[in-house]
């Protein structure tokens, strides 16, 4: 694997490189990454990783100084998954001077994930976009644990004519069915423990909609109330179309529930499609 630290770097590296397939994050890797970058491969002829802290998406009381940094050990695990570049700048390196040029999603941005974290997705879009610019690649892989995000992404995709196709990994789950997150490894004992219970809530919900369940306020109440008699403190439960993450107002839609609620100090979120 090759690492680069420098744009113009990257952009000669990966001149005449073939079909250039992308897989951003923000390092401290998991298995949910790796699979993203095991996919990558059969999209292009040259897998890209980049690992990067964006300071841009982080609120004032986030845990941006907090946010675990395992540099050498996500190299290992890049170069263990067959990724052919590495994209590691500093903010000097992708910031070099302030940042005062913004990509700003339209409402999706103030909805969902959006409303409790207040200029998240201003920062996703316009690092990614920056990323794009920097790497140029043919095709990026986004986990679907973040389905808003892939969502934002997806739409300034096409909103802006990036020739780039947008592909949604799936989520990669614990045996208990715990979405995999960097921000796990924050949970207590107890609190690990308790965590599937989102995502058992998740799929109930899922399997009364099969079922003909058309109430979709009274399941996300439902679900909202067992969390907070278990101890979490619930962001939302919502029941939203999939293609643009409004509430359901088209007969047969295709779905997704999804969920933010905070065990102890720790925020997860997750999804499933209906």
């Amino acid at each position: 694997m090759h690492l680069h630290s420098t744009i113009p770097a990257l952009r000669t590296a990966l001149k005449n490189a073939g079909r250039v397939v992308f897989v951003p994050t923000m390092g401290n890797l998991h298995a949910g990454h790796i699979s993203l970058m095991e996919q990558a491969r059969a999209h292009g002829d040259i897998v890209v990783a980049s690992v990067f802290v964006n300071r841009l998406q982080f609120g004032p009381h986030e845990d941006f100084d907090q946010y675990p940094r395992t540099f050498q050990a996500d190299c290992d695990k890049l170069t263990a998954a067959g990724v052919n570049v590495l994209f590691a700048p500093t903010e000097a390196d992708l910031y070099p001077e302030p940042q005062e040029y913004f990509i700003e999603p339209p409402a999706i941005q103030n909805m969902l994930d959006g409303e409790f974290r207040p200029g998240h997705f201003r920062g996703v879009a316009t690092v990614v976009a920056k990323l794009f610019n920097c790497v140029q690649p043919q095709a990026a892989l986004f986990g679907k644990k973040d389905y808003q995000q892939l969502m934002v992404i997806r739409n300034m995709a096409r909103q802006l004519a990036l020739p780039i196709d947008i592909i949604g990994g799936e989520t990669v789950r614990a045996d208990d069915g715990l979405a995999l997150s960097s921000r796990n490894g924050y949970l207590s004992a107890a609190e690990r423990a308790e965590a599937p219970r989102l995502y058992r809530l998740l799929t109930g919900i899922r399997e009364a909609i099969r079922s003909g369940a058309s109430d979709y306020a009274a399941l996300e109440a439902t679900a909202c109330a067992e969390l907070a008699a278990n101890g979490w403190q619930t962001d939302y439960v919502a029941v939203r179309q999939q293609s643009d993450l409004t509430t359901p107002k088209v007969m047969n839609a295709p779905l997704v529930a999804l969920a933010a609620s905070r065990l102890g100090n720790t925020r997860l979120i997750d999804n499933i499609e209906i």
